[in-house]
């Protein structure tokens, strides 16, 4: 492929010299892949870092200078076994989507073969009872073996793919011995079939790749529900940008050719696609999508800007400070990929049984063979006796017992407004002992309301709203929103930066700043009283009223918090909004933990040194500015109203405008792992049962196969225990969850 393809162009190199390139990597199927691609790679000289992401198969390779040859890495995958191509969001996505259409294709083609084999399995069975003729019962094995061979052979692929992989690379995974098992049982089988023997083992082949395929399917659905984030940031930069050259003349050009020292003319209603300074020029900045703050921020000459925000009002000369590929913006990224691809490492409760499954199981099948070989068997009773073991030992429920509780759960917390992100979700939740919550957004609602409404007399209201509805402000929506006749006045002019003023009866309403409307030492006083709200005056006439605008509160935000600390859990608040509404907030809950003023790589060291101290955290947040931390953070959680990064970033998504549905969560995944633990015993339990007797000759492979699949259904009928959210006292100091949460 390096022959061939030039790799150069998906290579990036950072200022202190670092390069690094970004591969989508096909073939993986287990956790021990992962520690394959990254151990070759960290061992070749020059690489200083090779992390995977599993989730969306990303690796991830960075070098210093030109030590490494790019197109040398995807070589020696391709050694390794795996293919890879350099990442792109709508590539990767593609290569997700033809692996699941694959896996359901085979499922699918395993479905109908064991369909059709257990029809023909029943007719032996009752033959042997009713005494069928050898040549009746040898034509329905033909029959048999003219159903499953190609289907297993188009059904396995996945295993058998996987396996060959492996032992190409001198070693083995899970899937070595599921296709010894797959292909002893067919080959003995045939083998069977053709010296009239009873039985053949053509319906526990098929069966035992259909539950396997199940169990690897709904995991890869899982997974796929995660998607890329790039693009979502990449929304929040404009494609062009307006350069102004050494004689004054304006060009628009891309904004990827801008560098350093370059000069930009920002108008209003630009987005901004660099970091810069202000070299002329007075307007308000949005940069509620980079830091959280909910307010606009005045800038005039010499104040620093960030990519991502939005200009406003005025027009702004900007010089480049840091270009495309070291933005704040691009940091953020970074950071976000970073923790993304270190979370990704995380090994779930079936990847840990499953990393000990192989050796046990090929251990036992040797020795069974080995052992009936020395005793005097022969070869034929010894190999039956090891396939039995293969087969009674193959890892239906195991492979069922983790997947079976997270379907089951995830769609428990579906029905209840939570979606998950990804596979591993559950068992994060249920390890949490410390949450922390954004505040804007998150504990208060997305939207902004009049907050003093009820104290404002109803005519005065109707006519300041309807004067907002000729408003363009944004703080002019909630209170145009309160108008019980949408029309707006006739002749109505706006001010920009001040507000907006028109008449009728005579008089004329203002509707705006302190200072416009003259109302300067009313709005003091009303500050003091609220310093969270936004103020905006009325006057019509000799008439005022001063109207508070902020966020308000989740309804149910003081009993969430009360229930999660009675939960045994930390809780803490980490906001880029000022200190005064955020130390409001945090007293009116009870929270003392609370830290305002912080940016997104200061949210994501917060999480960092909890993690440092052993902490698990649980983040729940809703802002660009909380992606870091939310991919940072050991599990996180976002509202449905949360930016797209922001959802992309997060483990869940909970619908709503309730914040119970966070308690909901813990509450469920404690108890689905719990059943996830009792399913890896019962897997453990009954192989410790069986496999000796298998091992001692007592066990035909039909026998096996029938065990095998009462095993999983034993383990599928426990899953199903884990959607269930008892309302039990105790919970919180005898609260019980609302009976509209309770219920499924």
């Amino acid at each position: 492929m390096s022959e061939t393809v030039d790799l150069s162009p998906f290579v990036r190199i950072f200022p202190d010299g670092i390069a690094r390139l970004d591969l989508v990597v096909e073939g993986m199927t287990c956790a021990e892949c992962i520690g394959d691609i990254e151990g070759a790679l960290s061992r070749t000289p020059g690489i200083t870092k090779a992390r995977v992401n599993y989730t969306d198969r990303r690796l991830t390779v960075e070098w210093s200078g030109d030590q490494t040859n790019p197109g040398a890495i995807v070589e020696g995958l391709k050694d390794l076994g795996y293919a890879a191509h350099p990442f792109r969001g709508n590539i990767a996505e593609d290569a997700e989507t033809r692996e699941s259409k694959k896996l359901l294709r085979c499922l699918g083609m395993a479905g109908f073969a064991a369909m059709n084999i257990m029809l023909l399995s029943v007719s032996v069975w009752s033959g042997d009872v009713s005494g069928m003729d050898q040549e009746t019962r040898d034509f329905l094995h033909w029959v048999s073996a003219l159903i499953v061979l190609p289907a297993a052979a188009y059904a396995g692929r996945p295993f058998f793919a996987s396996a060959f992989g492996a032992l190409r690379r001198g070693g083995v995974n899970m899937d070595v011995p599921i296709s010894l098992g797959i292909m002893l049982a067919l080959g003995m089988s045939i083998v069977e079939t053709h010296l009239h023997a009873q039985h053949a083992y053509f319906d526990s082949a098929i069966m035992l790749i259909f539950f396997l395929l199940t169990g690897r399917y709904l995991d890869h659905a899982m997974r796929r529900k995660t998607r890329s984030y790039a693009a979502n940031l990449a929304a929040l930069r404009a494609p062009t940008a307006s350069r102004i050259d050494a004689g004054g003349e304006v060009t628009v050009v891309p904004a990827e050719v801008l560098a350093e020292g370059d000069v930009i003319l920002c108008r209003a209603g630009d987005r901004i696609s660099i970091d810069g300074v202000v070299l002329s020029g007075r307007s308000e900045i949005d940069e509620g999508l980079v830091t959280g703050e909910t307010r606009r921020r005045h800038v005039g000459e010499g104040d620093l800007i960030h990519a991502g925000s939005q200009n406003f009002l005025g027009t702004l000369r900007v010089e480049v400070t840091h270009a495309i590929g070291n933005t704040s913006l691009d940091d953020m990224e970074r950071l976000i990929d970073n923790a993304l691809t270190a979370r990704s490492r995380y090994m779930r409760l079936g990847d840990r049984a499953a990393r000990m499954y192989a050796p046990v199981v090929h251990s036992a099948a040797l020795l069974t063979a080995s052992g009936w070989l020395w005793s005097g068997a022969s070869a034929h009773d010894a190999i039956i006796t090891a396939i039995a073991v293969l087969i009674i030992t193959c890892p239906c429920a195991l492979a069922l017992a983790v997947p079976a509780v997270q379907v089951v759960a995830s769609g428990a917390l579906f029905r209840r407004g939570i979606l998950l992100n990804s596979g591993d979700s559950i068992e994060r939740l249920s390890e949490i002992d410390t949450v922390v919550f954004d505040k804007t957004g998150t504990l208060t609602l997305p939207h902004i309301t009049v907050a003093n409404l009820h104290e404002i007399d109803p005519d005065l209201m109707e006519r300041a709203a309807r004067l907002a509805l000729s408003s363009h402000h944004p703080l002019a929506r909630p209170v145009a929103a309160c108008a019980r006749l949408k029309r707006p006045f006739e002749d109505v002019s706006e001010e920009a930066g001040a507000g907006v003023r028109g008449g009728i009866q005579g008089q004329e309403m203002r509707l705006g700043s302190p200072t416009f409307c003259n109302l300067e030492a009313e709005a003091a006083s009303a500050r003091e009283a609220d310093p969270e709200a936004s103020l905006i005056c009325f006057r019509h006439g000799e008439k005022t009223a001063i109207l508070r605008v902020r966020q308000e509160l989740r309804s149910d935000a003081a009993r969430t918090i009360s229930m999660l600390r009675r939960l045994g859990l930390h809780i803490a608040i980490l906001s880029g909004d000022r200190a005064e509404p955020v130390t409001q907030i945090a007293k009116s809950l009870g929270i003392t933990d609370a830290h305002a003023c912080m940016k997104p790589t200061d949210k994501a060291a917060f999480l960092e040194e909890l993690a440092a101290r052993g902490h698990r955290v649980l983040m729940v947040g809703d802002g660009i500015n909380d992606a870091p931390a939310l991919a940072c953070a050991h599990v996180s959680l976002s509202p449905i109203t949360a930016s797209d990064l922001a959802q992309n970033s997060a483990n869940a998504v909970f619908l709503g405008d309730m914040l119970e549905p966070v308690v909901i969560s813990i509450t469920l995944s404690r108890r689905a792992r719990a059943i996830m633990r009792q399913n890896l015993w019962l897997a453990v339990i009954y192989n410790l049962v069986a496999v000796p007797m298998a091992m001692a000759g007592y066990v035909t492979p039909l026998i096996a196969a029938a065990a095998m699949s009462g095993s999983s259904v034993l383990v599928t009928l426990n899953a199903l225990r884990s959607g269930r959210l008892e309302a039990r006292p105790g919970l919180a100091s005898g609260e019980r969850f609302p009976a509209e949460m309770v219920q499924p």
